[in-house]
């Protein structure tokens, strides 16, 4: 939909008349998701209902969805935008009508992890403050969500009018692709190996570059690369026909790369990422969220001093920063989007963005 449209569809009138039930993809169970209709949730005092335009689907909701980590039933989705449908009593900062983006965490700012900027272990970051129903999950997979009052006073961002709900979604993932980067403190000059070139992992080699850095990325598939090459990343390595840590040596004199940023999800290239990268380098895990057991070299850490890090989750610090970079920074995100779905097919898009295809990346839900 294009922006113009979407501002004739949120201008039409300040009222908006909300139905008593809602379309929703329901987690039932591991990988049981069904497209149900259920209760519009009811909002209170300081809370927002939002109607979802789109929501991306990301692969923390598909390992939720697989592995059963999570309790049923729920409604999960967590990159979200869309239009205020009702304001609860006391909300001052938004009206009905309202464009918005909506994070689903939001710290306390005040306990033991929030005082060292810790906030993915913060007691309420992790109590999720969006809902579509049932225990809150985020909820971007249905019509309307509830966002609750700590999530309205700090995680709401307004969208411009010359933004796209598509581009607004990718706010949240932005965030915690840059809190990675970050986290490397990359050097200007430096090399950084992205192992993985769907959505995260092309976002953040363009973070990569942004900081200053020379990029060079990988993937199995070599219509990625291709898609890679019109976000600027040019170094590329075709990893079906090439052995990955052997070309990122010959292409760094030998040495390996300053930091690899590891976006595939499982463990299995832990070690190759650890064997790219150069003695005293820092290899980082953005992917790694199901728990389970890696086979690592110690003496790759002791001797080599290599260090072996992860980033999870977003922060509320560059909050800011990441609204202006997807608002402003000259980055068109909605080129990542390779499949749109309804609601209505959710489970369809659920199964295709599971089973990634040579061309599929970003996969979204419209409400």
């Amino acid at each position: 939909m294009s922006v113009a449209a979407e501002a004739q569809n949120t201008s039409k009138s300040d009222v908006v008349v909300v139905p008593g039930t809602m379309l929703a993809a329901v987690y039932r169970g591991i990988n049981d998701v069904r497209v149900e209709t259920v209760p519009v949730p009811e909002i209170g005092a300081g809370e927002l209902l939002v109607k979802i335009n789109t929501c991306g689907i990301c692969g923390t909701d598909l390992k939720k969805i697989a592995t059963g980590s999570h309790s049923a039933p729920r409604i999960f989705g967590h990159e979200m935008s869309g239009t205020v449908a009702k304001v609860g009593a006391g909300v001052e900062t938004f009206k009905v009508g309202d464009r918005v983006m909506v994070f689903h965490h939001i710290p306390c700012g005040e306990c033991y992890y929030c005082r060292f900027k810790v906030y993915a272990q913060c007691a309420v970051y992790k109590k999720v403050g969006a809902t579509a129903g049932f225990d809150p999950s985020g909820g971007g997979f249905a019509e309307y969500i509830r966002v609750m009052d700590w999530v309205v006073r700090k995680g709401v961002v307004k969208i411009p009018a010359n933004v796209s709900f598509e581009q607004a979604s990718f706010i949240e993932p932005v965030n915690t692709c840059l809190k990675g980067i970050q986290s490397l403190r990359l050097q200007p000059g430096e090399t950084v190996l992205v192992m993985g070139q769907g959505p995260i992992g092309i976002i953040l080699a363009v973070l990569a570059a942004r900081a200053g850095a020379r990029v060079i990325s990988s993937d199995l598939y070599s219509q990625r690369l291709t898609i890679a090459t019109t976000f600027g990343i040019s170094e590329v390595i075709d990893a079906a026909s090439s052995d990955v840590v052997s070309r990122t040596k010959e292409l760094t004199e030998g040495r390996g790369a300053d930091a690899v940023v590891v976006a595939v999800g499982g463990n299995a290239l832990i070690r190759p990422a650890m064997d790219a990268v150069r003695p005293g380098g820092r290899v980082m895990l953005f992917a790694q969220t199901v728990r389970s057991e890696a086979a690592i070299d110690p003496a790759a850490i002791c001797v080599d001093e290599k260090t072996l890090m992860g980033s999870y989750s977003a922060s509320v610090d560059i909050q800011n920063e990441t609204v202006d970079f997807v608002f402003n920074g000259g980055v068109d995100l909605s080129k990542l989007i390779s499949h749109r779905f309804s609601l209505q097919d959710a489970v369809a898009a659920i199964q295709l963005a599971a089973n990634p295809q040579p061309d599929s990346m970003k996969i979204v839900i419209h409400g």
